[in-house]
C-alpha cells in the first residue's frame, strides 16, 4: 500500500494486515484478513470468528521519531515558540504557537508530544502539559478524547496570521496585503 506503513500480524491461521496512513498517530485504517501459511482448508471454509477479531493487536502506529532539528518545520515551531515563550512569556500569541506546534507534533506521529515540545521549548513536560491546558482552556485548541493532539481554532487561527512570523511558521495564509504567507 502507497503512502503508509504495514504491519503484519498472525493470528492462528490467518495473517491480518494492519495499515496506517503516513502521519497517522492512532489505530490502523485498513485491515486485510487472509489465509496464513499454516491454514487449513478446514480453517478456510470455517471463516474468520470473533475469537480471531478480538485476538488482534490493534496497536497505535509504531512509534517513530521526530526529524532531526535541521530538517524539520517540528524544530522551527518548536523554536519560535520557544523565542515568543521567552520573549513575551504566556501570552495569546505563544499559546497559540504552542497549539500549532503540538498538533503538528501529534499529527506527524511522533510517540511522546509533551516530552518533545518540553525538549524543544527548554522547559519541564509538566510545565508545558499546564501551559497547554491553559491553551485549550483559553480556546486555542480543541481536545481529542483520549488521543494526542487536537485542532487549532478559528481564534489560534487569527492569532498566528496576524504574527509577523506569518510566512515562515502558518502556511496558507494571508498578511496584511493579502498575500499567501508560506512556510520556509
Amino acid at each position: 500500500m502507497d503512502n503508509g506503513f504495514e504491519e503484519v500480524q498472525e493470528c492462528g491461521p490467518w495473517r491480518v494486515r494492519l495499515w496506517w496512513p503516513k502521519g497517522a498517530s492512532g489505530g490502523p485504517q485498513q485491515l486485510m484478513i487472509e489465509p496464513g501459511s499454516n491454514a487449513t482448508p478446514r480453517d478456510i471454509a470455517r471463516g474468520i470468528s470473533t475469537t480471531v477479531l478480538r485476538r488482534l493487536s490493534l496497536s497505535e502506529a509504531p512509534p517513530r521519531t521526530a526529524p532531526s532539528p535541521e530538517e524539520s518545520e517540528l524544530a522551527q515551531l518548536g523554536a519560535a515558540s520557544r523565542t515568543t515563550l521567552d520573549s513575551e512569556g504566556v501570552s495569546p500569541t505563544y499559546l497559540a504557537l504552542l497549539a500549532l506546534t503540538y498538533k503538528r507534533v501529534a499529527d506527524n506521529g511522533v510517540a511522546a508530544p509533551i516530552p518533545w515540545l518540553a525538549d524543544a521549548i527548554g522547559r519541564r513536560p509538566e510545565t508545558v502539559r499546564d501551559q497547554l491546558k491553559r491553551a485549550r482552556r483559553e480556546g486555542f485548541l480543541t481536545t481529542i478524547t483520549g488521543k494526542a493532539g487536537g485542532d487549532l481554532t478559528e481564534k489560534a487561527e487569527q492569532i498566528l496570521s496576524a504574527s509577523p512570523d506569518c510566512r515562515s511558521i502558518f502556511p496558507s495564509r494571508k498578511d496584511d496585503n493579502g498575500v499567501d504567507c508560506q512556510s520556509s
